[in-house]
């Protein structure tokens, strides 16, 4: 699974140890840290053809998000997609150019969802807020020249785990029929041991310890944490699910769950494609300003999105 580190890897590291980037520790400092990283990483926005801010109704509540329409004639396939940063971090702004690369990369619509963060808001408030834009796009795609009749959930890290969570209370609720979920080094386990965890506890960006704390201001109730709704590598029947695009990636903590998650997947029946980028690490995707392996990522993603959506 772990080869070469990639050299241009290796420079970012470099890279973020001068500049001293830590993921864990005070909230408020911690996701200006994250902001820092990708403004260092990334690369320059995109042009779309349209780009708007929008509010998506939830429970007598306006959710931000932001809708990416290619520059193209619709109505296009939509993609719900939601950001990393541990439940803790991240945020629309700082997945800008990712989504804006998706988007015209897929020819699809996609719309990323601001969903509540932890500490202030525990599980199950960001899964609460993925389903619900999930559903809402479902039904009102049109209004942002997307096709809710071809539907797919997307997100890398904590965002791969509400991709996978949201997909399991669809089928759940019966409601929306979600046609595929990309899953991009997903968090689908809590504590349970894994090589990975081991091998890249330190050194590759995402850390053990940064994985503890993200743990720690997401549940509430450790009970909760074995709910499949909060980390599905718990779930008994993974059957009746979306087909699943799982990427893992070498020098990532995160790596074996993810791989975990896809052979559950499979042995469920249901249609996995798996891809193991042997000489990343986690968050590479964002990486595109240093990282060139990032546009084969995003291209991977694109032509996956283009297949199992198009008409």
């Amino acid at each position: 699974m772990k080869g070469e580190l990639d050299p241009q890897v290796a420079q970012l590291l470099d890279l973020l140890s001068e500049y001293d980037i830590s993921l864990s520790g005070d909230v408020a400092e911690s996701r200006q840290q994250l902001d820092r990283m990708l403004e260092l990483a990334g690369d320059d926005p995109v042009d779309v053809g349209r780009v708007s801010d929008i509010t998506i109704p939830v429970d007598g509540r306006e959710l931000p998000a932001r809708a990416y329409v290619p520059d193209a004639e619709g109505p296009f396939p939509t993609v719900a997609f939601f950001h990393g940063g541990g439940f803790v971090l991240g945020s629309v702004d700082g997945y800008d150019n990712l989504c804006r690369l998706l988007a015209k990369r897929s020819d699809c619509l996609v719309v990323s969802v601001d969903y509540r963060l932890a500490p202030e808001h525990p599980w199950p408030a960001a899964l609460e807020d993925a389903y619900a834009a999930t559903n809402w796009l479902a039904s009102n795609a049109e209004r942002l020249s997307g096709d809710g009749d071809r539907l797919a959930v997307a997100g890398d890290s904590a965002g791969g785990n509400l991709a996978a969570t949201v997909s399991l209370l669809a089928r759940e609720r019966g409601m929306p029929t979600i046609d595929g979920q990309i899953l991009l080094y997903p968090a689908t386990a809590y504590l349970e041991p894994m090589d990975s965890r081991a091998e890249n506890a330190s050194g590759y960006f995402l850390t053990a310890e940064d994985l503890l704390w993200f743990l720690d201001q997401y549940i509430e109730n450790e009970l909760d944490a074995h709910n499949p709704l909060a980390f599905p590598l718990a779930a008994r029947d993974l059957t009746d699910l979306p087909p699943a695009f799982v990427m893992t990636n070498g020098f990532d903590p995160l790596r074996d769950e993810g791989i975990a998650y896809a052979d559950r997947l499979r042995e469920a029946g249901v249609a996995v494609e798996h891809t193991n980028y042997e000489s990343m690490i986690h968050g590479f995707l964002n990486m595109e300003g240093i990282v060139d392996r990032a546009y084969d990522g995003i291209d991977e993603i694109a032509a996956y999105l283009r297949d199992e959506l198009g008409e």
